[in-house]
């Protein structure tokens, strides 16, 4: 029997809703996993562009643009309203990206304003990784030549208020994973050691120059490790 084209078009029907059923209790594919977000923070005399390189990197390596937040302050002020400063920002990325922790890179001076927030601005809740690349942990005798004109460099000094009481008890306080990347011919840290912080993974990259080491790519790929 020839059938009629009502017939046809109420099979048609019919074998359209047995798929849609059948899509609809297929189970969904796991969502990739994301990263957390990267917030960098520059030293004295720079900007958020220092960052360039290795947000490139990070881009080729699976980041997206919204997941890296290079930020730009005033590295004159003091370090405390750096911290302050600081987190703001990590809320705002935190409220824009979803995400419940952030992962902390920064470079030279940068230490200093991202150890404050993470040891007196309750920081330690919202970090899962932080990573000092030349950081002025424990100060530099260099930055004698600054101390007069800056507040910053001033706190940066060797033997500082500042440094005093940042580096007073535990210097990796909190759940998170802490490490420091320094070099062995870093000019601008006098001694090359001020960068190791009791508690982390402290790693010497070899001879890197100061400006060259959040640059670097082989510095890079170890950091991108390490919070990956």
């Amino acid at each position: 029997m020839q059938r009629t084209p009502r017939r046809i078009a109420t099979g048609l029907t019919a074998l359209a809703t047995t798929l849609l059923l059948s899509l609809s209790l297929s189970p969904t594919p796991a969502q990739a996993a994301t990263h957390n977000p990267v917030v960098f923070v520059h030293g004295l005399s720079s900007s958020a562009s220092s960052w360039d390189d290795w947000a490139g990197y990070f881009r080729t390596d699976g980041y997206a643009a919204g997941e890296l937040d290079a930020w730009s302050y005033d590295w004159a002020q003091s370090n405390v309203t750096t911290a302050q400063q600081l987190a703001t920002e990590i809320r705002n990325v935190l409220a824009r990206t979803g995400a419940s922790k952030v992962d902390l890179v920064v470079h030279s001076m940068g230490t200093l304003s991202a150890r404050y927030y993470l040891k007196n601005l309750g920081g330690t809740s919202y970090v899962d990784d932080f990573v000092s690349t030349a950081g002025v942990n424990h100060g530099t005798s260099t930055a004698s030549w600054c101390a007069w004109l800056y507040t910053s460099c001033a706190e940066m000094n060797t033997g500082s208020s500042f440094l005093t009481s940042l580096n007073s008890g535990d210097e990796t306080p909190g759940s998170v994973s802490y490490a420091s990347y320094w070099s062995n011919c870093d000019d601008a840290l006098t001694p090359d050691t001020t960068a190791i912080l009791s508690g982390a993974t402290n790693v010497e990259v070899g001879c890197v120059s100061h400006t060259d080491m959040n640059n670097d790519h082989g510095v890079y790929e170890q950091v991108r490790d390490f919070i990956g």
